[in-house]
């Protein structure tokens, strides 16, 4: 009995040891949040964001920061070429993050008419930011395009905005940016302020439509989301059920619906139902679902509760693209019947960062690609819906299907990214143990799959 007591004892403490180590290992992971420095808001309106607003085709709204205190704020709204020049109200609210404070704002713009040209600037105590313009479409329409990235987490005086311009000017049908969340880096301040320099003279003019990431979330056993996020993408101030970070938006023949899949089981429940509501509700041709981590993941067995919530309802009505982020490289899954046709929905997993992770080459997956930057073009006409994937250096095509959906036949996914080669190379860091693991899984998965590989 007493040996027996001692095996347990040892036992308990190697065990308990090894989770300690574990935790140690992963704290700052897990837990640190860095120091967010002093900042002060300056008091003239900047950081001005468009976005949408209740859902409809045809709500805006714009938002923008100025002084840390209220002050009599508007939107001074143009209808283009010789409208006249109407004051749309703005709702204010302070917010005081960890080492600043600042006043945040937002005028709703619901009576705006379709195919329509406007210029806008915001006024904030009698100061005026500079004038910007954007434009509405026809309501009801067969068709749209918009373009997707997934996480941005842009160093400060990084390239995004670069490479954002060049993706606008190569595509400038999109009418709109979707982003898979990790817009920012962290929710501090010098952060938010790399992100407006990311999007300026981009999201002035073309809304943005954004998820929440890990990164948006300040840390802790239980993480929290600084309610600034939501002054910044305001149509979450509306939309949010409970605690939850859902938005949906009928666009054309398209339904967004955002989720976040950041946050503990039962929130996820929440959304859970939100979902489904939203899903059996839908008469939209097209379903598209945007979240952060992806349903099925590049990283192994990662994010299987997100999973479990979610993938049933998204096979169960009908949805035909899910757009995710969070593990910066790029992947597309396509399911197949049983006989091994190519079905809805599809997935994507995409980022725009200037960090690359090393992944798994799991087989469900049709497509892959590592070290570079890409974004997508997504464009719907008629019973047709094109995703193109570019790469931002020389904004060279990667990948590319159809999903073609004529009425009340089953959808069929046309694979054109099978003709075009992945690239696949890579360089290890000397002396890196990982990186030589990761250089020897890519050389597997080259010899598995030749046909796939640039060459």
């Amino acid at each position: 009995m007493k040996r027996k007591n001692i095996i347990i004892a040892i036992t308990t403490f190697v065990v308990v040891s090894i989770l300690a180590i574990w935790v140690c290992s992963r704290w700052q992971v897990w837990f640190h949040n860095p120091e967010e420095p002093y900042y002060h808001s300056q008091a003239s309106p900047h950081r001005v964001l468009l976005t949408f607003g209740d859902g409809k085709e045809l709500s805006r709204n714009i938002s923008w920061q100025a002084d840390s205190v209220l002050r009599p704020s508007y939107l001074e709204l143009v209808l283009l070429p010789d409208g006249d020049t109407v004051r749309v109200n703005a709702v204010g609210e302070v917010f005081r993050s960890r080492s600043g404070v600042a006043a945040y704002y937002v005028a709703r713009l619901r009576q705006l008419q379709p195919v329509a040209h406007y210029a806008y600037r915001a006024v904030t105590n009698g100061v005026a930011s500079r004038w910007y313009e954007f434009q509405t479409y026809s309501e009801h329409r067969d068709s749209l395009s918009f373009l997707y990235v997934g996480d941005v987490q842009d160093t400060i005086g990084g390239l995004a905005n670069r490479f954002l311009r060049e993706a606008i000017h190569r595509h400038p049908q999109n009418e709109f940016i979707v982003c898979g969340g990790d817009l920012t880096e962290r929710p501090i301040d010098e952060n938010w302020a790399e992100t407006f320099r990311d999007v300026d003279s981009i999201c002035q003019t073309l809304p943005l439509l954004n998820v929440t990431g890990n990164h948006d979330y300040l840390k802790g056993v239980i993480m929290s989301l600084e309610r600034r996020f939501s002054l910044v993408f305001s149509y979450f101030l509306d939309s949010k059920i409970g605690d939850n970070q859902v938005y949906s938006l009928c666009y054309g023949p398209t339904q967004f619906f955002l989720l976040d899949s950041n946050r503990e089981l039962p929130y996820l429940l929440t959304q859970r139902n939100w979902l489904e509501k939203q899903l059996k509700a839908s008469t939209a041709r097209w379903k598209i679902v945007v979240l952060h981590h992806p349903l099925f993941s590049m990283k192994g067995y990662n994010n299987l509760i997100q999973r479990w919530m979610f993938n049933g309802l998204i096979e169960e009505y009908g949805v035909d693209l899910v757009l995710q982020g969070h593990e910066h490289a790029y992947a597309r899954m396509t399911r197949h019947d049983e006989n091994g046709n190519a079905v809805t929905p599809v997935y994507t997993i995409s980022h725009f960062s200037p960090k690359n992770y090393r992944i798994q080459f799991d087989d469900r997956f049709d497509k892959f690609g590592i070290s570079s930057r890409y974004y997508q073009t997504v464009n719907i006409k008629g019973d047709t819906l094109t995703l193109a994937t570019y790469e931002v250096y020389g904004h060279t095509l990667y990948d590319s299907l159809q999903i073609v959906k004529p009425s009340e036949q089953q959808a069929k996914v046309l694979d054109y990214g099978v003709d075009i080669p992945e690239f696949m190379e890579y360089t290890p860091q000397p002396g890196s143990k990982k990186d030589q693991a990761y250089a020897k899984r890519i050389a597997d998965y080259v010899q598995r799959h030749p046909e796939r590989v640039k060459h």
